[in-house]
C-alpha cells in the first residue's frame, strides 16, 4: 500500500494575509526579553479560579508565581494562601503595570471575553502568554493575538490540554501519513452543554428583578470590555459561557478540543464556507443545540473537507453524527471525532485521542503506526502539566514553535471554529475571504467578526 509522504506540519499553516488588523504597539518592557535557559521564569496568573486554579499551580511547577489577578476576592485569598509571596490584583490592567518589568510570562484563564484584553496586553510588554481556550471570543481578536505574538517574538500556548498527548499526536501522525488515502470528510461531536451551565431554552432572557452584587465580586472589572448590565447571579462564577456577550458557547468550550486530531493531521487552515442548523436563536444566549458544516478549501496536495460538528440535545436526543457512520461495536461516548477517507476512517469514541481506532478491521488488522515525528513530552506531573511544561521549555528555547498548541496555530483554528458562532446566530450560510478576514456575502455576519468594546477597555 503507497503512503503519501509526510509534509512540513507549518507548510500549510495558515497564509492568510492579516492586513487591516493593526496594533497599537508599546514596545518591549521587562525581563522576557532575557530569560536564559537555567532562570527561573517569573509569572503573573490572570484568573486564578476554575480551570485558572490548575493552571497557576502548573505555572508553579515550571516557573515562579509572582502575581495573581482575579475579580473574586474568595477566589484570589484561597489561591494567595498557596502562593504566599505573590502579590494580588484584582485589575490585569493594574499588575501589568506595577509588574510589567518584573515578570516574563502570563496566563490568563478567565472568561472568554477577556482572554484577548488581558494577552495582547502582556505580549506588547513582550510577555510569553499561556492562554486558555478558545484562545479569543472574537474571529478578529484570534488574528490580533497571532499577529501580535508574531510581531513581539513571544512564546505561547493556547489551553487545549490534550494535545500534549500521546494519543492525540500519534492520531496526528496517522493522518499525516496519508493511510487513510485522501479525506474530504470530518465529523466532530459533543454533549455539551448538559448540566455544565445554562442557555437555551433553560435561559433565552436576562432575568428581571435587581440582584446585590456580592462583596466578595468586582462586578465591573469581570464585565471588562463587554456591555453593560446589572448583576445577576446567572453570569458568574463558570456561568457565563452560554451568554453571548461573555462566552463562545459550546463551540468555544469543546471545538478546540474535540477539532484537534483533524485540525492538526490535516492542516485545515481557514474555511471557506460556513452554515448552521440549530435551535431558536435568542439575543442573550447559544441554543440548545446546533449543527455546524465547514467547507475547507484545498490544501496543496490535500482534498476540501467538509467538517460537521455537532452539539447539545434535540428532541431529548444527544446531536451525534448518523449511526451509518460508525462501525459494528464502535461505541462513541459523549466527545468524539471521524476521519473519512478513500482508503479507510479513523475514529476516536472519547474525546481528542483516547479509544482510536481504524476500520475497516480487515484492511488495518496489522497495521502498524508511523513512527513519530511529533515529540512527545515528558516530566510533567499529567497531561495538562506536561501542556504547560511544553510551553516553559518554548520559552528557555527561546523557540515559539515547541509549543504544539503556539498561536500560530491555535488563533486560525479559533478563528476557524467561531466562524460557526457568527452562522448560528444570524442563520446564514457565510462566506468567508481567509485572506482579509472578511464575511463577503452578509453585513450583518461581516458586523460580528470584530464586535465592540466598552470605553477603557478597547485593544
Amino acid at each position: 500500500m503507497s503512503i503519501r509522504p509526510t509534509m512540513d506540519r507549518r507548510a500549510f499553516l495558515y497564509g492568510a494575509s492579516l492586513a487591516g488588523f493593526g496594533i497599537f504597539c508599546q514596545g518591549r518592557n521587562g525581563r522576557a526579553a532575557g530569560v536564559g535557559p537555567n532562570d527561573v521564569i517569573q509569572v503573573a496568573c490572570i484568573g486564578v479560579g476554575g480551570k485558572g486554579s490548575s493552571d497557576t499551580d502548573h505555572a508553579g511547577n515550571h516557573g515562579r508565581v509572582v502575581a495573581l489577578c482575579d475579580v473574586d476576592d474568595d477566589t484570589l485569598k484561597a489561591k494567595a494562601g498557596r502562593f504566599k509571596e505573590a502579590k494580588t490584583f484584582h485589575d490585569f490592567r493594574e499588575l501589568l503595570a506595577a509588574l510589567g518589568d518584573k515578570i516574563d510570562a502570563v496566563t490568563v484563564s478567565t472568561a472568554d471575553h477577556v482572554h484577548a484584553p488581558a494577552s495582547v496586553a502582556a505580549m506588547r510588554l513582550g510577555k510569553h502568554v499561556y492562554c486558555q481556550k478558545p484562545l479569543t471570543h472574537t474571529v478578529w481578536e484570534a488574528r490580533l493575538m497571532r499577529e501580535t505574538a508574531r510581531k513581539h517574538g513571544v512564546c505561547t500556548q493556547m489551553g487545549n490540554q490534550g494535545s500534549a498527548t500521546d494519543g492525540l499526536r500519534a492520531s496526528v501522525e496517522i493522518l499525516e501519513s496519508g493511510v487513510l488515502g485522501d479525506v474530504a470528510e470530518v465529523h466532530v461531536w459533543t454533549d455539551r452543554p448538559r448540566e455544565y451551565w445554562k442557555q437555551a431554552p433553560y435561559i433565552t432572557a436576562r432575568p428581571e428583578g435587581t440582584f446585590e452584587v456580592p462583596a466578595r465580586l468586582h462586578w465591573d472589572l469581570f464585565l471588562a470590555g463587554a456591555p453593560e448590565r446589572p448583576y445577576a447571579p446567572v453570569y458568574t462564577p463558570m456561568l457565563w459561557r452560554g451568554w453571548w456577550d461573555f462566552g463562545t458557547g459550546v463551540l468555544g468550550d469543546m471545538g478546540c478540543h474535540n477539532t484537534n486530531v483533524p485540525f492538526h493531521g490535516l492542516k485545515l487552515g481557514l474555511p471557506t464556507r460556513v452554515s448552521s442548523t440549530n435551535g431558536e436563536i435568542n439575543p442573550e444566549t447559544f441554543p440548545a443545540w446546533a449543527t455546524v458544516v465547514y467547507e475547507f478549501p484545498a490544501r496543496g496536495g490535500l482534498p476540501p473537507v467538509r467538517l460537521t460538528w455537532y452539539e447539545g440535545a434535540k428532541d431529548g436526543k444527544p446531536n451525534r453524527p448518523p449511526a451509518d457512520l460508525f462501525p459494528a461495536g464502535f461505541q462513541p461516548e459523549d466527545n468524539g471525532w471521524l476521519c473519512i477517507g478513500t482508503r479507510g476512517t479513523m475514529g476516536s469514541a472519547r474525546g481528542e485521542s483516547k479509544g482510536r481506532i481504524l476500520w475497516p478491521e480487515d484492511r488495518f488488522k496489522d497495521f502498524k503506526a508511523p513512527a513519530p515525528t511529533i515529540p512527545r513530552i515528558r516530566g510533567g506531573k499529567d497531561n495538562d502539566d506536561n501542556h504547560k511544561l511544553e510551553w516553559f521549555q518554548a520559552i528557555r528555547a527561546g523557540k515559539p514553535e515547541v509549543a504544539y498548541s503556539n498561536f500560530d496555530y491555535a488563533a486560525v483554528q479559533t478563528e476557524a471554529i467561531l466562524l460557526g458562532n457568527i452562522a448560528m446566530r444570524t442563520g446564514e450560510t457565510i462566506e468567508y475571504d481567509g485572506a482579509t478576514g472578511r464575511v463577503t456575502n452578509s453585513p450583518a455576519a461581516d458586523a460580528l467578526v470584530k464586535g465592540t468594546y466598552r470605553k477603557g477597555w478597547e485593544i
